[in-house]
């Protein structure tokens, strides 16, 4: 009796025991989990910001693209240099752009991502674009997507086809960024009432890439094209035509008033330039030097030119001088060309290849190497004058 009493006390005991320690460990469980709820609640806005920004970054950072049953993960560029790669550029490439335009480098991601894109379409290549930037370096800095697709089929519509607007785009890339209706369409229909055609547009605006924003005609224009004598139907007229348009009065006033000083009227000119529109494109330098070479050098009369025209198209210094220089050594020299009776026109318009062949290839090795030491020597004397000119702008003595 006393020792079952005494074993209900114990178990009492340890009832009360085993409660107060179930009680103690809640307690210091709810205690725990207060002080973890109030250190979360109290976590800088800052981290909290961060981990969100650096939690979208790593899911911007990657697109999952669906390719049948697989997803392929792709990942977005990070720099200008990836975006170029990615469009089709190699390094070469990637080199001279950025060598043309340096703030390439630092340019918008997406926004270059998105320029590109736009010129796939239009079948724009990598070669292609290095063109482009070296005639506009500027171009990816403009906003070459308003109105473009306006812009593209009035340019289709004109033009005929993609490859067309391609050439025509490379030759001049401002024709993405004029004002459609304030500066193209005009132009587009002046020469349209001009008669010119489809085919006439083509080459004006491959030939002279600045035709849209510089055209401008007043009377005294439309006068020189009449004194020209080349009519509408004739294939010369659409070259006149843009020439003339694009040029300023006082520059075209110019250029006769030089060709003059050689003994030529101005209805001789005229003709000349009806021939050669090109000529009106020289620069007054240019035509004394060859004219001036052609009269005291060649000896030939001044107006040899009205005849051959394309004389005052040719580098003096490359090809004009040399030949001649040529011609006169092989004639002293008694020597007999490849062809008989051959004239100095013919050997000025022959390739560089027909060239020898004719006057230098066809005689003995000893004469052969004599002549084409002559002729390299003479063509080197291009280097030199470009050597001069260089030291004399630097201000260096030759």
């Amino acid at each position: 009796m006393h020792s079952t009493g005494k074993r209900n006390f114990l178990a009492v005991i340890r009832l009360l025991f085993t409660s107060s320690s179930l009680i103690r460990k809640a307690g210091f469980r709810n205690s725990l989990s207060a002080t973890y709820a109030t250190r979360c609640s109290t976590l800088c806005l800052n981290d909290a910001e961060e981990s969100v920004v650096s939690s979208t970054r790593v899911n911007h950072r990657k697109k999952v693209e669906c390719v049948g049953e697989k997803e392929k993960v792709r990942e977005i560029p990070s720099s200008p240099l990836q975006v170029l790669r990615r469009w089709g550029c190699d390094d070469d490439e990637i080199s001279k752009l950025f060598t043309r335009r340096p703030a390439l480098q630092r340019a918008n991601v997406a926004q270059l991502e998105f320029k590109l894109s736009l010129l796939k379409p239009l079948g724009i290549t990598s070669s292609d674009l290095v063109k482009i930037l070296n005639c506009r370096p500027r171009f990816f800095s403009c906003r070459i997507h308003l109105v473009l697709d306006e812009r593209i089929n009035y340019f289709m519509e004109i033009l005929g086809s993609k490859e067309v607007l391609r050439r025509v785009i490379i030759r001049n890339p401002s024709l993405m960024l004029y004002d459609l209706d304030d500066k193209i369409k005009p132009a587009i229909e002046f020469y349209k009432g001009l008669g010119c055609s489809q085919q006439d547009l083509v080459a004006m605006l491959i030939s002279r890439p600045t035709l849209i924003p510089r055209t401008n005609f007043n009377k005294e224009k439309f006068e020189y094209i009449l004194k020209t004598g080349v009519t509408r139907e004739s294939k010369m007229f659409k070259y006149v035509a843009a020439i003339i348009g694009v040029s300023r009065m006082e520059t075209i006033e110019e250029k006769v008033r030089n060709l003059e000083k050689f003994g030529f009227s101005e209805e001789e000119i005229w003709h000349l330039c009806g021939k050669c529109p090109i000529l009106l494109s020289l620069s007054v330098e240019k035509v004394q030097r060859n004219m001036t070479f052609i009269i005291a050098s060649m000896k030939l009369p001044a107006h040899s030119v009205v005849k051959h025209p394309w004389l005052l198209l040719l580098n003096l210094e490359s090809r004009l001088k040399p030949r001649a220089d040529l011609v006169k050594r092989v004639l002293e020299m008694r020597l007999k060309p490849l062809i008989k009776e051959v004239n100095i026109f013919t050997a000025l318009r022959m390739s560089e290849k027909r060239f020898l062949k004719v006057y230098v290839m066809c005689h003995p090795k000893e004469i052969a190497d004599e002549l084409m030491e002559f002729y390299e020597k003479s063509k080197n004397m291009k280097r030199l004058a470009e050597k001069y000119k260089k030291y004399i702008r630097k201000g260096f003595p030759f």
